[in-house]
């Protein structure tokens, strides 16, 4: 047909070229890739945890009281000793012993200024006696000095009219400052008795003061409230505390006495599964001190403000795990391990996490068929440690690739209707989303300040387009 070779050659070599072009435009040749099939049965999904055993009720043994009055100024005291952790202790026993030092200065102190608010006290009603003593015998002269005036007014009836003139004049100049010395006498009256009654109320302030810092001493001896375990308490620095450390008032607890029949695990989660852990749901709780040991537990309490731990950078949620049943071998602080159970599928299709791969959007599949390979586009839900339930995209049986295959850069993602669907379930948790937050516009804070969950839609939009 070709007479010339070149122009058959040629034409052979195009047409490899496109049978080639067409076929990895979609496809490309498996080159034994390992490969799982797609599964379907029951499915877990789970979260992993450590945690604290905590008790769930317990008896706090705390500072005295009196340290908490406002009188003493006394902010932190040291812990001299304390009863080893651990100790089983009945009620009434010596727990701990504080620093009888530092209150027996401060009571010296106070005495101190006890003695001189009594002294002032004393000077201030000698010092009124004797001045209203010097007034009222100046009242009694001014009394005597207008009687004569009076007098002297009476027998000028036969004077001249100047004589009887200048004697009223005197008898009226006499009472005005007779008026004046009374006035004068009942103002010093009471700068006395308000002299004295503040001299009084600052002797009676130091005394208040001593009698709180006495009751204080008789309670420097700390007793157990109650029967129980003595557990440790931590400072403001989250150490424990032990002799030498400094307790203060506004954080009081020195130890505690739990009750080792209802205990707890208190535990963190990271924020990327907090949105799993429901309060009700199922806990297998291991103990690390005793590997053997396993107990069934439930999820009593979700936080739902996530807080940075101390030498950690994300973000985590306080979960609280409620034990059941009791063991005499467990014990407040020891480590646990925690298996969240967050669903129970009964027949879903699943496929492992290795199997799945994603870009900035979406994520897909690698599908081996025979010798060809696509690339399909997966919706997933719920996952545990090793496998994601796939609610469409591939089927049971299906072998899906572990790794990425040669070439899959020039496969075309194939499922479009899937990515979808995604999208459009996407938008409706948006929409609901903000109609939460519109139902609570009327609580929205006074300063004006946008709703929190507000900023979360734009974000959510944002990045959907």
């Amino acid at each position: 047909m070709f007479k010339n070779p070149f122009i058959k050659w040629g034409t052979v070599i195009i047409i490899a070229g496109l049978v080639i072009f067409f076929a990895t435009r979609k496809k490309i040749i498996s080159t034994g890739e390992i490969t799982v099939p797609v599964q379907n049965g029951k499915f877990v999904s789970v979260v992993y945890s450590t945690g604290q055993l905590k008790a769930k009720n317990s008896v706090s043994i705390n500072l005295p009281k009196e340290i908490s009055s406002r009188r003493l100024g006394i902010y932190e005291i040291k812990v001299i000793s304390i009863v080893d952790e651990g100790t089983v202790v009945d009620s009434g026993d010596w727990v701990a012993t504080l620093d009888y030092s530092a209150v027996e200065e401060q009571r010296n102190k106070y005495y101190d200024a006890w003695e001189q608010a009594y002294n002032a006290w004393e000077d201030a009603k000698l010092d009124t006696t004797l001045e209203l003593s010097n007034l009222r015998d100046d009242l009694l002269n001014g009394e005597v000095q207008f009687e004569e005036k009076k007098l002297i007014l009476s027998q000028s009836i036969y004077e001249s009219p100047a004589i009887k003139r200048q004697a009223k004049l005197d008898v009226d100049r006499a009472r005005r400052e007779l008026e004046q010395r009374r006035r004068s006498y009942e103002i010093k009256k009471k700068q006395g008795e308000y002299k004295v009654y503040r001299s009084w109320e600052e002797v009676k302030t130091a005394q208040e003061r001593l009698d709180d810092i006495d009751k204080l001493i008789e309670k420097l001896e700390v007793k157990a409230p109650n029967p129980g375990m003595v557990i440790y308490s931590f400072d403001r620095m989250g150490k424990k505390i032990k002799a030498g450390s400094s307790i203060s008032r506004w954080m009081p607890k020195i130890a505690e006495l739990p009750d080792l029949t209802s205990m707890i695990s208190k535990t963190f989660i990271n924020e990327i599964d907090i949105s799993k852990i429901k309060t009700g749901q199922h806990v297998d709780v291991g103990i690390d001190a005793f590997p053997e040991k396993h107990f069934d537990g439930e999820v009593i309490s979700v936080a739902n403000i996530g807080q940075v731990l101390p030498g950690g950078n994300s973000k985590v949620f306080e979960v609280i795990v409620k034990i059941n049943g009791s063991d005499p071998d467990l014990r407040p602080a020891m480590t646990t391990s925690n298996i969240i159970t967050t669903d129970i599928l009964d027949s879903v299709l699943f496929i492992p996490l290795e199997s799945v791969f994603a870009n900035d959007t979406l994520q897909f599949v690698y599908v081996k068929d025979g010798n060809n390979i696509r690339k399909q586009i997966v919706d997933l839900g719920a996952e545990n440690e090793n496998y994601a339930v796939v609610n469409d995209g591939v089927k049971k049986g299906e072998k899906l690739l572990l790794t990425e295959p040669k070439g899959a850069d020039k496969l075309s993602l194939e499922g479009a209707e899937i990515y979808e669907k995604i999208l459009e379930r996407k938008q409706e948790e948006i929409e609901k989303l903000k109609k939460e937050v519109s139902a609570k516009e009327n609580k929205r804070p006074k300063d004006g300040k946008a709703h929190p969950k507000a900023k979360k839609i734009k974000v959510r939009q944002k990045t959907q387009q």
